[in-house]
C-alpha cells in the first residue's frame, strides 16, 4: 500500500505540473489577494480533488459517466465557470484597475477557496482521470483506511505543488504586480480560461 500510495502521489504530482486551469486560478489569486490567497486556491484544488476520489469510490464518478445528460450537465457548468473566470480576467485586463497586492483578506481566501474548488469539482474530465487511475491503485476489496491513505497521497501531491506554485508567485511579486505585467498576464489567463472553457464545452 505504501508504495501504491507513493506511486499515486507521483501521478498526480505530474498531473498537477502539467499547465491547465488550477495553475492560472493560483497565479491570478496571488495577483488578486496575496499569497493567502493563493494557498487557499491551492487548498481548493486539494479539495476538489478529494472530492472526486470520494464519488469515484464509492462508485457515483462511475454513475455520473454512464450518464450522458449528468455528464453534460457538469461538463457545461465547468466551462462556464471557466469562461467567467476568464472574462473577470480579461475584464481586468482592459480597464487596468488593478489594486495593490493586499495581504489575503478573508474575503480574498475564501473566494480564492471557492474558485480552486469549484475549477475541479465542475470538470467532468477529473472524474474520468479517477475512474481511469482509481480501479489501478485500489485493492479489489479496500478498507477505508486504504481508500483514505490514496485519496490523501493523491490531494497531498497536488496541494504540495500548487502550495510551491503560491510561494514562487508570491516572492516575485514585485515584478508580477507591476501595472503592464498585471494587464498582459491577466489578458493571457483570461484567454487560456475561456480557451479550456470552451474547448471543454465542445468536448465529446
Amino acid at each position: 500500500m505504501h508504495v501504491q500510495a507513493l506511486t499515486v502521489a507521483g501521478v498526480f504530482l505530474l498531473g498537477a505540473m502539467s499547465p491547465g486551469p488550477d495553475f492560472v486560478v493560483v497565479l491570478r489569486s496571488v495577483l488578486t489577494g496575496g499569497r493567502g490567497a493563493g494557498m487557499a486556491a491551492a487548498a481548493g484544488i486539494a479539495t476538489g480533488l478529494l472530492g472526486w476520489a470520494v464519488v469515484t469510490s464509492v462508485g457515483v464518478a462511475g454513475l455520473l459517466a454512464a450518464s450522458a445528460v449528468a455528464f453534460t450537465v457538469v461538463k457545461l457548468l465547468g466551462a462556464a465557470y471557466l469562461v467567467f473566470l476568464g472574462v473577470q480576467a480579461l475584464v481586468s485586463a482592459r480597464r487596468g484597475d488593478h489594486r495593490a497586492l493586499d495581504t489575503g483578506t478573508a474575503t480574498s481566501r475564501r473566494g480564492a477557496f471557492a474558485a480552486g474548488a469549484l475549477t475541479n469539482l465542475l470538470n467532468p474530465k477529473v472524474a474520468v482521470f479517477f475512474l481511469a487511475l482509481w480501479p489501478q491503485f485500489l485493492p479489489a476489496h479496500a478498507t477505508l483506511l486504504d481508500v483514505a491513505v490514496m485519496t490523501g497521497a493523491a490531494a497531498g501531491a497536488a496541494l504540495v505543488w500548487f502550495l510551491v506554485v503560491a510561494n514562487v508567485a508570491t516572492a516575485l511579486r514585485r515584478f508580477l504586480v507591476a501595472v503592464t505585467v498585471r494587464r498582459a498576464l491577466d489578458a493571457v489567463m483570461g484567454t487560456v480560461l475561456v480557451a479550456i472553457g470552451v474547448r471543454i464545452a465542445l468536448s465529446d
